[in-house]
């Protein structure tokens, strides 16, 4: 969008829009006529190549409608997304306004909001909707809201801490001025006892509203100026109950001292006291729940602080050293031992040991060499490192790690629907009940009525805690994410949390995933009168231009032969079945013993029976084709990963059925799984087959989770319920994954099970005590129990319990800082073995 404009600015405007489904002549024609015929356009262009749309407004429809008409015709705006930082939230009601505000903004197709990490996340057309003017939207609602443009220096972590300041102040100040109102109060309780005389009569009262007045006109303001506006607009939230609540005990307290005549008589009681620690208890709790939720995203604060400040930059042959942020990609990096890596690159010069548990979660060093990727924040060894500068900013790999966790922090499960549609009636719930209670002991409770129904009612507003309704499922997603990166185990979004813990079968891809994903050779044989060697050079010639593992055998057992291996003429490949070219004049074929049929040529007996005895022991045979003639077959042997048979044990102990999906040779894929423990076997499957064993394995046990190795895998990871990808420790781009694990190890998969059960119960936990607690406490404070000899609670100690409701919450999410040990704590899984990068 070239303006600032939406569709509330009135006046000319021009838009550029990205339209999704144009693919030919006519698509752009019939966009527009669509465009043309809006109210007030001209000027209107459409460009196939660049798949945009360029229009101008002059009156009329605005960006929404004209998003809305494409979207109907079938050529939606591609859709961007716009994040928030929105102050002044406190409750689960706070963000049922924020959010309500935000989808009235038109264009906005979904809006998402978290309390505890105070983001709104707003997912509307490219260019339809200006960011100011959601950021209008959320000022409108009453709350403060900032753009990341606007603010590009604001750490959210300092910004926080200054909350927690102002609010440990305020609750000082608050507590300072409340014990005095307290001895004053209970002076008046022992009159003759030795107080003295201003403790009690109606000079106490006096100093009573003084002191109370200046309760809630300084640290109390905060309710007042928050909650009253809710309450009169229509949407009252926490701030309201608190403001009602205080509000209501000082005035009557208040007419108490001033006005005691205008009472009926017996019923002028002080409740000054209760209206001050009413505030004080609950800026404590406050100020313990800005310090205890500081506390759930420290997680990436912790990774992200692990980059050093500066880097040695070597530049004409001396060093110096620069601010990290200064560097480019293509600078010369130096690395000392035992110094922390400047930046993401690539090693030129010297050997060393890295740390990389940071980023992966495994603890063994890994060997850096020339040619190995380096991860920026990743701990050097005894050995010192020069690298050359590959990514910077935000392209690193901490920023990449972080951007994920934080979008998986920001999102909102499934579950939290529920939670959604019973706050955002729950504040006025609490007032119905709170005005049914006063009425109901005006009439009915013993003679004076008056002071005991505005002390049951101020219970029940204070009561309420809305607080950890909201808490209970941010808090608990923050925390496990966190404890999940440092475990090396990335989630994409919230929601795949919830839907792993439901998940009844795991379909594990063999090679790279099962295995180490390193294939050597383990066998040749030729047909008369081709030697090794030739058969060799011309595969390894032809398999240089190949991605696939197993060409990585091939090449380096030529090369371990110091063979002259000839640079292919022609090269094409068949996805599933093999490679084909021309390699120093001949024609050749490597592959599977499908790919032999898929090109017609006739298998020799005695290399198939050779083959039928290699995966019998179970190694993957390959077949290579010369001149269109089967010449020979060779063995291909990938070790099985330390600690993959003790996951698929864990995961089977957990009640998860397991099963393997290859396209390898179906005789070595089923020693394999023997040797793994795994029943169900779908081998020799193309990627594309590897779906439709997905779609097989729903079928038969229910949810389905894909663990593969995110490239050739994509359509069996997009088609289970939860994709898992393994990353290789640098690159975490998977985009075909719901889940990213960062290292090799088999037993992060059950890591990611164990962390994903840990989260939903906490938040079922964290749930279950916001609601009972509430459910439980309410009918009490109202003194449903008092005409039968029960208890009732006062609004001081209602205001302690709804301080401790949210810290409850709060702290039990913390507990998952020490989830995911799981079932394979350390130790008891042998440690991989050392891998060369």
């Amino acid at each position: 969008m070239d303006t600032n404009a939406s569709s509330s600015v009135p006046g000319p405007i021009r838009l550029n829009l990205p339209v999704e489904g144009m693919t030919c002549a006519g698509c752009v024609s019939r966009v527009e006529r669509i465009l043309a015929g809006l109210p007030g356009a001209g000027d209107v262009a459409v460009n196939l190549a660049t798949g945009r749309a360029s229009l101008a407004l002059k009156g009329g429809a605005g960006p929404a409608e004209v998003a809305a008409a494409l979207a109907g015709a079938g050529y939606p705006v591609a859709s961007t997304e716009t994040v928030l930082a929105v102050e002044g939230m406190h409750c689960a009601s706070c963000v049922g306004r924020v959010e309500k505000a935000l989808a009235a903004v038109p264009g906005v197709t979904e809006a998402s909001v978290n309390l505890a990490t105070g983001q709104a996340r707003v997912r509307h057309g490219e260019g339809v909707v200006a960011p100011v003017a959601l950021a209008a939207a959320v000022r409108d609602a009453g709350f403060s809201a900032v753009l990341p443009s606007e603010a590009p220096s604001v750490d959210p972590a300092v910004r926080r801490e200054a909350e927690a300041r102002e609010l440990r102040r305020d609750f000082i100040v608050a507590a300072l001025l409340s014990a005095p109102l307290v001895v004053l109060d209970m002076g008046s309780h022992v009159a003759g006892l030795g107080m003295p005389a201003v403790a009690h009569g109606a000079a106490a009262g006096l100093v009573q509203a003084a002191l109370a007045t200046v309760v809630l006109a300084w640290p109390g303001r905060r309710f007042f100026l928050k909650g009253i506006p809710g309450l009169v607009g229509g949407h009252p939230d926490m701030n309201a109950l608190v403001a009602l609540g205080s509000g209501a005990a000082y005035l009557y307290s208040l007419v108490s001292v001033l006005l005691p005549q205008a009472l009926p008589e017996g019923a002028a009681h002080l409740y000054f006291e209760a209206s001050a620690l009413i505030v004080t208890l609950i800026l404590l709790g406050r100020s313990l729940e800005a310090r205890a939720r500081g506390r759930t995203g420290q997680a990436i604060a912790r990774l992200m602080d692990l980059s050093p400040k500066t880097a040695r930059v070597v530049r004409d042959g001396s060093e110096q050293e620069v601010p990290l942020a200064s560097l480019v990609v293509g600078d010369m990096v130096r690395v000392r031992p035992g110094e922390r890596i400047a930046a993401d690159g690539t090693v030129v010069a010297g050997e060393s040991r890295v740390d990389e548990s940071m980023v992966t979660g495994e603890p063994a060093p890994v060997r850096k060499a020339p040619g190995a990727a380096v991860v920026g924040g990743t701990l050097n060894g005894g050995g010192s490192l020069d690298l050359r500068v590959g990514a910077v900013g935000a392209a690193t790999v901490l920023a990449q790690i972080a951007g994920m966790v934080e979008r998986a922090q920001g999102g909102k499960l499934p579950i939290q629907a529920l939670v959604d549609r019973v706050t955002g009636r729950f504040v006025p719930a609490v007032i119905g009940i709170a005005l049914a209670t006063f009425l109901a002991w005006l009439a009915l409770g013993p003679s004076p009525a008056l002071g005991p129904a505005l002390v049951h009612a101020v219970a029940v507003l204070i009561i309420a805690c809305p607080c950890a309704m909201g808490l209970a499922t941010p808090t608990a997603i923050m925390v496990g994410t966190g404890r999940a990166a440092e475990r090396g185990v990335l989630f994409r979004d919230g929601a795949a949390l919830q839907a792993l813990q439901g998940v009844k079968i795991v379909a594990l891809d063999k090679t790279g995933t099962l295995t180490e994903g390193r294939p050597a050779l383990a066998g040749f044989d030729t047909v008369a009168g081709l030697s090794e060697d030739e058969a060799l050079r011309l595969a390894a010639g032809l398999e240089e231009r190949s991605e696939h593992p197993l060409a990585g055998a091939i090449i380096a057992a030529a090369r371990g032969r110091s063979l002259a291996v000839p640079e292919a003429e022609t090269f094409a490949a068949d996805e599933g079945f093999g490679v084909t070219g021309r390699v120093a004049g001949r024609t050749v074929a490597v592959g599977a013993p499908r790919y032999l049929d898929r090109l017609g040529i006739a298998r020799d007996p005695a290399l198939v029976a050779r083959a039928e005895d290699w995966s019998a022991a179970g190694l993957s045979p390959v077949h290579i084709a010369l001149d269109g003639r089967h010449a020979a077959a060779l063995a291909v042997t990938d070790p099985i990963k330390a600690g993959a048979r003790e996951a698929v044990a864990a995961l089977r102990d957990q009640g998860i059925a397991v099963a393997m999906v290859t396209g390898d040779d179906p005789g070595a894929a089923r020693q394999v799984a023997a040797r793994l423990g795994i029943a169900e076997v779908a081998a020799g499957v193309l990627p594309g087959g590897k779906a439709e064993a997905v779609r097989r394995f729903r079928a038969t046990h229910g949810k389905v989770a894909f663990l593969g190795d995110g490239v050739n895998d994509a359509p069996a990871l997009a088609e289970a319920d939860v994709g898992l990808a393994v990353g290789t420790g640098t690159d975490i781009a998977m985009e075909s994954a719901d889940v990213v694990l960062m290292s090799g190890r088999p037993d992060t998969l059950v890591t990611a099970f164990d962390l994903s059960r840990a989260v939903m119960a906490n938040i079922r936990q964290n749930l279950f005590w916001a609601f009972a607690y509430n459910a439980a406490l309410i009918p009490l404070a109202a003194g449903l129990l008092v005409p039968f000899g029960g208890p009732a609670l006062s609004p001081i100690l209602a205001a302690g319990a709804m301080a401790l409701s949210s810290l409850f919450v709060l702290g039990n999410a913390l507990r998952l800082r020490r989830a995911g040990a799981g079932a394979l704590p350390e130790g008891t899984v042998p440690q991989p073995v050392e891998r060369t990068a």
